[in-house]
């Protein structure tokens, strides 16, 4: 008997990975709680399972490491759940570690982890609206 859920909910918002560096950058990090909180939400509607925004939100809030490994694993869940290859893991988390003395792993982070969650959430949207491109 399988407990994984199945990708039901709706898809999440792509976000623009140049745009949230500097978002982050302007509000001196402020930026990163308003991104934790949107993917795990997103994550939790679309999927069924994770923790959601607010519980999200405080893990990242009171031992950052911790999500550093929680986001990517869930993220790679649920292509592992969409039958695909998931392009990053709790592993993918390693690279925050420096970036707490070091800014480019932690933009090597966001970039993996962001541009992953971009290719599957604009994924559906691309099939769903390739049959209306083509009238019968």
């Amino acid at each position: 008997m399988s407990t994984q859920a199945t990708a039901s909910g709706p898809p999440g918002q792509p976000r623009g990975i140049g745009f949230g560096i500097l978002l982050f950058i302007v509000t001196i990090g402020f930026y990163g709680w308003y991104w934790v909180y949107k993917t795990h939400e997103e994550l939790k509607q679309h999927t069924g399972d994770g923790l959601g925004g607010v519980l999200g939100l405080v893990v990242w809030i009171l031992v950052s490491p911790v999500s550093a490994f929680v986001i990517p694993s869930e993220i790679g869940n649920m292509y592992k759940r969409a039958g695909k290859e998931p392009p990053v893991s709790g592993w993918t988390g390693l690279w925050l570690f420096p970036g707490a003395i070091l800014v480019i792993p932690a933009i090597v982070w966001f970039v993996k982890v962001q541009g992953a969650l971009n290719r599957y959430w604009e994924a559906p949207a691309a099939t769903a609206a390739a049959p209306s491109a083509n009238p019968a």
